[in-house]
C-alpha cells in the first residue's frame, strides 16, 4: 500500500506531500493543472528516466519520496532477497533525488541503481496508462498475460523450456562451428599438437614462478645487498669489540648481587639476552655473507625461464593453472579431431536428444497455456460484460508448432474479440479503440486482482473514450476492485469521481511571478463541489450540486451492492 508521496522542486511543484488511504483514491483537476506531473513523479520515484529539465527553475535538485507498507509475506520475502529490510511495521521508503547530471536512488536506506529501483517497483505498485494499453496489442504481451494467469506452473515450465532451448542452441552452435573439411581439421590438429608439446616441454611447477621471481630480485640486486651486508658486518664486529666486552663486564657485575633483589635479577636477565643476541647476530650475518654469491649465467637462465612461463601464461589465461586447463582442453579437442566422424555422430546424438527434451518441455508448457487460456477467456468475458460489453465475444487462440520454437516455447498467442452481436471474432489489435482498450485493461486487472501480490494500482486515462452508462459501469468495477485493493485513479469523469473513498484536487496557482501545482484532499463538501464542476462546467449551479449529491448517493449504494436505477 502506498502511504504517502512527497515531491519537492519538480517541474511546477514547489513542495507537496500527500497521504493516501486504502480503497479508491480519486484525483481530479482542470486540464493543465498538473495531473500528468503527479503521475510523472510517481514514475520517476520508481526508476523512470529523469531529465534535468524536470528540476524546478531556481532549484539545485528535485526530490521524490514514496512511503509504502508491504502488504503480504511474499512481498517482504522478495524485498529481503534483494537485500532490503523494511522496518518492523513493513514500512519501506523509496527516495530519489534528481540532480542536473545524475540521480541518487535509495530504498529502505540502501543505495540502489535505477534498474534495481524498477525491479523493486514491480513488487510494490502497478501503473496503468495509455502506454500499457497499447502494450496489450502486442502478441508477445498477450502470451505473457496467459503465462502470468497460469501462474507458478507455467513459470516453472517456461524455465524448463528456456534451459532446454539454451542447451540445444549451444550444441547446434558447436555442430556448426565443427563443420570442417579434412584440410581444416589437419591444420587445427597440427596447431593443437604444437601447443600441447610446448606446454608439456615447459614442465611448469606450482610455486616455481614465485621462487624464480624472488631469486631474480636477489641476483639483480646483488651489489646493493653485498654492500649493505658487508657494511653491517663490519659495524657489528666493531660494536662487538667494544659493546660486547662492556656488556660482559656488566653481566659479571650483576652476578655478584644475584638473588638479592628480584627487580635487579630481571635487569641482569635482559643483559644476558642482549649479550646472546649480539653473538647470534654476528654468526648469522657472517654465515649470510659466506653464502652470498653471484653467477651471471644463473641470472640469465632465470630470466629465460620466467620469459617462457610468462609467455605461456599470457597465451593461455594468465596463470599456471589456466595453462594446464588450456592443455586439457587442447587434448580433448585433439582427440575429437583425430576421431572426427565418431565425434560428429556423438554430437548429433546429443543434439537430437536435446531437441526431444526441448519439444517435450514445449509441449508441457503448451498444455498449461491451453488450459489456463480457456479459463482466462471465460473470466475476461464475465468481466467485460460487467463493463458494458453485453454481447462480447472473447477467445484466446494459440498457434503451436516447431517453426515457432524459441526460448519461451513453441506458441504464438492472440486475443480475438467481437464487440457486437453477429460480428465475427477478430484479433484485438484490429478493432479495439482507446476507450475499449481501457475497459479491456480494467477487466484484465480485475481478473488478475486475486492472483497477484501487489495491493496498489494506479490508473491513468482509464476513462479514455467512454461516457454515460459505460462510464458508470467502469466506475462500479473500480469501486468493487477497491474493496480489497488500493487504487489511485486520475479521471475527468463524474461517474468515476463519485465512487471515491478519498478525493484529491490538483490545481495550478500563480502569484504573478511563479506558477505552482498544488494537491489537497477534499472534505465531503469539497468533493461534492468538485463533482458538480465536472458535471456542470465552470459555474456551481444548484442543479449541478443536486446532481452531484444524487450521483454520490448512487455510488455509495453501488459500493454496498444495492441495485440502482442509473442514468446514462
Amino acid at each position: 500500500m502506498l502511504l504517502s508521496l512527497h515531491v519537492r522542486d519538480l517541474a511546477l511543484i514547489r513542495e507537496e506531500e500527500i497521504e493516501f488511504t486504502n480503497g479508491l483514491n480519486i484525483l481530479t483537476g482542470e486540464t493543465g493543472a498538473g495531473k500528468s506531473i503527479l503521475i510523472g513523479s510517481v514514475n520517476l520515484a520508481l526508476g523512470a528516466k529523469a531529465e534535468k529539465s524536470l528540476i524546478r527553475s531556481g532549484a539545485d535538485s528535485a526530490l521524490i519520496e514514496m512511503v509504502f507498507q508491504a502488504d503480504n509475506a511474499r512481498q517482504l520475502e522478495a524485498l529481503r532477497d534483494m537485500g532490503l529490510e523494511p522496518d518492523e511495521d513493513g514500512v519501506i521508503l523509496v527516495k530519489r533525488r534528481i540532480l542536473p547530471n545524475r540521480s541518487v536512488c535509495t530504498v529502505a536506506g540502501e543505495t540502489v541503481t535505477q534498474r534495481q529501483l524498477r525491479e523493486i517497483s514491480l513488487l510494490l505498485i502497478d501503473i496503468y496508462g495509455q502506454r500499457e494499453n497499447q502494450k496489450l496489442l502486442r502478441r508477445e504481451a498477450q502470451l505473457e498475460t496467459v503465462d502470468a494467469y497460469a501462474g507458478k506452473a507455467a513459470a516453472e515450465a517456461r524455465s524448463e523450456v528456456s534451459a532446454a532451448w539454451k542447451k540445444w542452441r549451444s550444441l547446434t552452435a558447436a555442430w556448426d562451428a565443427d563443420d570442417l573439411d579434412e584440410a581444416s581439421r589437419m591444420r587445427e590438429a597440427d596447431l593443437l599438437r604444437y601447443e600441447v608439446q610446448e606446454i608439456e616441454a615447459a614442465a611448469l611447477k606450482d610455486g616455481e614462478e614465485e621462487e624464480l621471481e624472488a631469486r631474480r630480485r636477489k641476483l639483480a640486486s646483488f651489489k646493493k645487498i653485498s654492500e649493505a651486508a658487508s657494511t653491517a658486518e663490519m659495524l657489528l664486529l666493531s660494536a662487538q669489540d667494544s659493546a660486547s666486552g662492556q656488556i660482559g663486564r656488566a653481566c659479571r657485575a650483576m652476578s655478584a648481587a644475584a638473588g638479592c633483589d628480584e627487580e635487579l635479577d630481571a635487569i641482569a636477565s635482559q643483559l644476558d639476552e642482549i649479550d646472546g643476541l649480539l653473538s647470534d647476530l654476528g654468526r648469522t650475518l657472517s654465515g649470510y655473507m659466506s653464502d652470498l654469491s653471484y653467477d651471471p649465467g644463473e641470472l640469465e637462465m632465470i630470466e629465460q625461464r620466467l620469459d617462457l612461463i610468462h609467455r605461456l601464461e599470457d597465451k593461455h589465461g594468465g596463470s599456471v593453472e589456466a595453462v594446464r586447463k588450456a592443455m586439457e582442453a587442447a587434448l580433448e579437442r585433439l582427440a575429437f579431431l583425430e576421431d572426427y566422424e565418431a565425434g560428429r555422430r556423438q554430437l548429433r546424438a546429443r543434439i537430437d536428444a536435446a531437441y526431444r527434451e526441448l519439444t517435450a518441455a514445449c509441449g508441457r508448457l503448451s498444455e498449461l497455456r491451453k488450459e489456463a487460456g480457456r479459463e482466462f477467456a471465460d473470466r475476461m468475458k464475465e468481466e467485460l460484460r460487467e463493463l458494458n460489453f453485453p454481447a462480447i465475444g472473447f477467445e484466446l487462440t494459440l498457434e503451436s508448432g516447431e517453426n515457432y520454437i524459441g526460448e519461451d516455447g513453441c506458441d504464438r498467442a492472440s486475443f480475438w474479440i467481437s464487440m457486437n452481436p453477429g460480428e465475427p471474432l477478430r484479433p484485438l489489435e484490429q478493432i479495439a479503440s482507446g476507450g475499449e482498450l481501457s475497459r479491456i485493461m480494467l477487466a484484465l486487472k480485475t481478473v488478475f486482482a486475486g492472483k497477484e501480490d501487489i495491493h496498489t494500482f494506479v490508473f491513468d486515462e482509464i476513462d479514455t473514450g467512454i461516457s454515460g452508462r459505460t462510464a458508470w459501469k467502469v466506475a462500479e468495477r473500480l469501486g468493487q476492485l477497491a474493496g480489497d485493493h488500493q487504487i489511485l485513479c486520475i479521471t475527468h469523469l463524474p461517474q468515476i469521481a463519485a465512487m471515491e473513498d478519498s478525493h484529491y484536487l490538483i490545481e495550478k496557482e500563480s502569484d504573478g511571478e511563479r506558477t505552482a501545482t498544488h494537491i489537497r484532499r477534499l472534505d465531503e463538501q469539497g468533493s461534492r463541489e468538485e463533482l458538480a464542476r465536472l458535471l456542470g462546467g465552470g459555474s456551481l449551479t444548484e442543479a449541478a450540486l443536486s446532481n452531484a449529491e444524487e450521483m454520490k448517493r448512487m455510488a455509495a449504494a453501488a459500493k454496498r451492492g444495492e441495485p440502482q436505477v442509473r442514468r446514462g
